[in-house]
């Protein structure tokens, strides 16, 4: 890190497009002795206010051009952000450069312009920041002789710094140069992937990816006590998204919590009806749709109740007070996730001070365009698994067709197999999991789980049915789901012993469809 020495604020430099507290602290500024230089649009909110202002084209001796596309690249401004001291004082005094100590700038807003669903390209490209990253960048880059502030949360600072007469110490300046230069970074990957999604929109992983995330908090430790772990978010987490949930009350959520928080919200929101997803370990251990969000509840948590203790709780509908009351009093739960709560919802839960209680958007904007994790080395990525189930590629392949509400109960698993850990095999009835296995590796492993969980909750699965994510190798899974009860099926196909499974489904009276579509989850 360059000089720790503090720097005294004399001349400052502002230019930024969000005016956002920049009056209050030029008028610090001004009140501390500090001259203040300025390009046209900031420099008219200022003389609007009251405040002398010297302009960037009185500086330099050249006025702004191309609708203000030229006005700060000039040996006059850069020179004066990069001068270093007494080694640069003859250079300056021969060119009739004055040194700027501060910068206070932002830039273009190119993310929030290309946000709007009316933007277009034309639009776009003039939001593209030419002279201000410059700019920030040489300030940044002489952080021992010149302070660059680029965030309006840190005016503040700023301005108490300046109003006591010191200088801004070297270690702050340093500080700032290195949120300058990610901020830039950050703007830099904005515009690179909306150019190269223009050359081809439908293709995501084309491009290069220069991903641009912003820490959010530190977490306690990762999955274990002695990993260190951190949230970071997108500048502008879509609505609906984790990191753009609103906490109402609870501990700090941990990196587990985060994970099977995401995993139940994911899960949650594939459902019309009020449903609700009770998570562990990032598994669905119980889901169900019903008439209301209490009856779904019910649903979800007789399922397994066991792994339910300690769990995450979703819900697509707002959740009141009573369920609120009740599930607290029925079991420990490490976060609650809805649309929104009730007053009388958010005073019970009070009670309980410790439970994380988010509440996120149900918009569809929350749903991720890629998906990414890490590997030694590098990053996979890919688009989420948001496909629907085409009806008309539903096949019966069994002499018997389903009932109707065997049906609606296959559809239904369907849908809960695919956010359940491969191999996956979910039982249901009446749109209620009743038995879950996850994680396998071998899928009769996962059929077998699934029917010890249902008779160790004494649910009957009786006339349920079954969903794999995955075709079944051999026809043991379902002798086993016959046995246990089951007279449905619902899978992908695509065996080479499709005949067999088939043949074992019709001799054991069940009725199976192929949805020719598999859901791994890894």
């Amino acid at each position: 890190m360059d000089s720790s020495d503090s720097l005294p604020i004399r001349r400052a430099l502002l230019s930024v497009s969000d005016k956002t507290g920049i009056v209050d602290l030029a008028r610090t500024l001004t009140e501390n002795g500090v001259e203040l230089i300025s390009t046209g649009g900031t420099a008219a909110v200022l003389r609007e206010s009251g405040l002398t202002i010297r302009e960037v084209s009185e500086l330099t001796g050249f006025p702004e051009i191309m609708d203000g596309r030229v006005k700060t690249l000039h040996p006059k401004v850069h020179g004066a952000l990069l001068a270093r001291g007494e080694q640069d004082l003859d250079v300056c005094a021969l060119h009739g450069i004055e040194p700027i100590d501060l910068l206070v700038i932002n830039l273009y807003p190119f993310a929030q312009t290309v946000a709007k669903p009316d933007c277009g390209f034309q639009e776009a490209i003039e939001n593209i920041d030419i002279g201000g990253p410059a700019m920030l960048r040489g300030a940044a880059k002489n952080h021992a002789h010149c302070c660059v502030v680029i965030d309006p949360s840190d005016y503040a600072s700023i301005a108490e710094i300046v109003s006591t007469g010191e200088g801004v110490s070297g270690e702050t300046r340093f500080e700032l140069a290195v949120k300058a230069f990610s901020h830039v970074a950050a703007y830099d990957s904005d515009i690179a992937y909306y150019l190269g999604h223009q050359l081809e929109p439908d293709n995501f992983f084309k491009q290069d990816m220069h991903l641009s995330l912003k820490r959010q908090s530190m977490l306690r430790y990762g999955e274990n006590p002695h990993q260190q772990a951190a949230l970071y978010s997108f500048d502008n987490p879509p609505p609906g998204s984790l990191t753009a949930a609103t906490l109402h009350q609870g501990q700090e959520l941990s990196y587990n919590n985060l994970l099977d928080t995401d995993a139940a919200w994911e899960c949650v929101q594939a459902f019309e009806k009020p449903a609700c997803v009770i998570v562990k370990h990032a598994n669905p251990c119980g889901v169900a749709e019903a008439r209301n969000i209490e009856a779904a509840y019910e649903g979800a948590y007789r399922t397994d109740p066991t792994s339910a203790f300690g769990g995450i709780i979703a819900f697509n509908r707002i959740v009141s007070g009573p369920l609120a009351q009740a599930i607290i009093e029925r079991q420990f739960v490490e976060v609650l996730i809805a649309p929104s709560f009730r007053k009388s919802a958010l005073q019970a839960l009070a009670k309980k001070p410790k439970v994380r209680v988010l509440s996120a958007s149900t918009s569809q904007a929350g749903k991720q365009c890629a998906t990414m994790r890490s590997i030694s080395g590098g990053l996979l990525g890919q688009t989420p698994d948001h496909a629907l189930l085409d009806s008309k590629a539903l096949r019966v392949v069994t002499r018997r067709s389903p009932t109707e509400n065997e049906h609606q109960d296959l559809l239904f698993a369907w849908k809960v197999a695919k956010f359940v850990k491969s191999n996956a095999i979910v039982y249901a009835r009446d749109r209620c999991t009743v038995g879950v296995g996850a994680g396998q590796m071998s899928r009769i492993y996962s059929a077998r789980i699934a029917t010890i969980k249902a008779a160790d909750e004494n649910l009957s699965l009786d006339s349920a049915v079954m969903a794999s994510d995955a075709f079944f190798p051999f026809r043991d899974g379902v002798d086993t789901a016959h046995e246990a009860g089951i007279t449905a099926v619902i899978q992908p196909g695509g065996s080479m012993r499709d005949d067999e499974v088939i043949a074992a489904a019709d001799e054991h009276g069940m009725a199976m469809m192929f949805t020719g579509m598999r859901h791994f989850r890894h």
